[in-house]
């Protein structure tokens, strides 16, 4: 006995795969906005000043060209980021030492837990060595000027560091040596993340003054991720820091000149507040040659990048422009397909020299119709059809006007040029002589004649 029944089968196993995302899309750059700066003269101390802690990283460097060295012995002391109750910046300039064979230490920055610990650059006596502040050392905070906002804090590795080249993202720190002048990375491209340190090269020349290591260049690296062009950086820069900040910048953020050419006194403990001069606006204008072509660039552009049009944008000339578009090639009749099927108007003079004019006037007679209108029908087709080189018709002079196609379009008005000389003047028609044939008998032909009637 068999057994009949529905097998029930379960439902299809429904797996939903969640679709990877999408690639991040690159960074873009955008300039930053106008920074209002204060830039002063700094008298520096002529001793290393105790250290301070700032809550937020300096702003990235300006651009200041040092004038030429005004007379031997003279040292570049500037431009850097110093405190003064927030960032204003030092103005650079040629000063002696202040005493014989003193050396000039550029300023310190570190990044240390998330803040800055600063020291002012000062004029190091011979013999006294700088020291790098310890970290057991119980460093103060800085004393903020009314008004003052707060920036970023620094971003990047903790050790000592020089500001970002001009341009930069606000927080963004270098790392560099002990010693290092911050004029080195002026002529840097600006960069977006963190990756660009300074290092030292090894074929240097490498001498120690006053703890402090100095060189002749220095090597600037940083990865493509780091900068605003999206190019790796791997160059040598001078040590100096007159040389260096002469180095031409790819962003030119112009450090202003300051309101007043009197020095301040470096912050020291003890010193009274300071009335600073007002803040001028500093606007960085980036070059765009000096970028990548791949790079983008969005904010405050310059007029040439805000005006930039897409290729789709671009408009097309218009059908009916005044200047026609080129033929092309194989479509161009030869000279020696086009020279015996419609002569040129312009040429008409020198071919019409070399043809039997009674030819031309049993042409035109047969044809039905005056040179003139022969010419004008033969423009007109040249203009809307160009003769093909490898094909051969007759003239438009030997068809038959019946056998011609219409044309709706009327003809430009074109005259034929005279082909002999006492022809009539051009834009009239020609009146053609009338042509007589005359019958001359045969010599042979008179003797028979006159045979004849002699017999007669």
């Amino acid at each position: 006995m068999l057994l009949t029944g529905c097998a029930v089968q379960p439902p299809p196993r429904v797996v939903y795969v969640q679709a990877p995302p999408p690639p991040p899309s690159p960074e873009v750059y955008r300039i930053p906005a106008p920074l209002p700066v204060v830039s002063i003269f700094v008298e520096p101390p002529l001793y290393q000043p105790p250290p301070i802690r700032i809550a937020w990283a300096p702003p990235p460097m300006l651009v200041e060209v040092p004038p030429p060295l005004p007379y031997f012995g003279a040292v570049w002391t500037g431009g850097y980021w110093v405190w003064e109750g927030n960032w204003v910046w030092a103005r650079g300039r040629w000063i002696a030492p202040p005493r014989p064979d003193y050396a000039w230490v550029n300023p310190y920055y570190e990044h240390r837990a998330g803040s800055v610990i600063f020291v002012n650059g000062f004029w190091a006596a011979p013999g006294v060595s700088f020291v790098a502040p310890s970290l057991n050392l119980n460093i103060a905070f800085g004393v903020v000027a009314a008004g003052i906002l707060a920036g970023p804090r620094p971003m990047g590795p903790e050790g000592v560091f020089v500001p970002a080249p001009p341009g930069s993202y606000a927080g963004l720190i270098v790392p560099a040596p002990i010693g290092t002048a911050p004029a080195v990375v002026t002529g840097a491209p600006p960069i977006i993340r963190t990756g660009m340190r300074v290092n030292i090269v090894n074929n240097n020349t490498v001498t120690t003054i006053n703890n402090v290591t100095n060189v002749t260049n220095v090597n600037i690296v940083a990865p493509a991720s780091a900068t605003a062009s999206g190019q790796a950086v791997n160059t040598a820069i001078p040590a100096q820091s007159h040389l260096a900040a002469a180095m031409p910048p790819v962003v030119r953020a112009l450090a202003p000149e300051p309101a007043s050419a009197k020095p301040i006194p470096a912050l020291v403990p003890g010193r009274a507040a300071i009335v600073l001069p007002p803040a001028q606006m500093v606007h960085p204008d980036i070059l765009p040659a000096a970028l990548h072509q791949h790079a983008s660039v969005q904010g405050h552009q310059p007029p040439a990048a805000q005006g930039a049009v897409s290729p789709q944008s671009i408009p097309l000339p218009a059908p009916h422009s005044a200047v026609p578009a080129a033929a092309p090639t194989s479509q161009i009749p030869s000279a020696a397909a086009s020279k015996p099927l419609e002569p040129s108007p312009t040429i008409g003079k020198q071919e019409a020299k070399s043809t039997n004019p009674d030819a031309l006037f049993k042409t035109d007679i047969a044809a039905g119709r005056d040179g003139n209108a022969t010419t004008s029908a033969g423009a007109k087709r040249v203009a809307s059809k160009p003769a093909n080189s490898g094909e051969l018709r007759q003239p438009d002079t030997l068809r038959d006007p019946a056998s011609a196609p219409s044309k709706p379009a009327k003809p430009a008005p074109v005259t034929k040029p005279p082909t002999r000389s006492g022809d009539a003047p051009q834009g009239k028609p020609v009146k053609r002589p009338e042509v007589r044939r005359l019958e001359v008998k045969k010599p042979r032909e008179a003797e028979k004649a006159a045979e004849k009637h002699s017999h007669e």
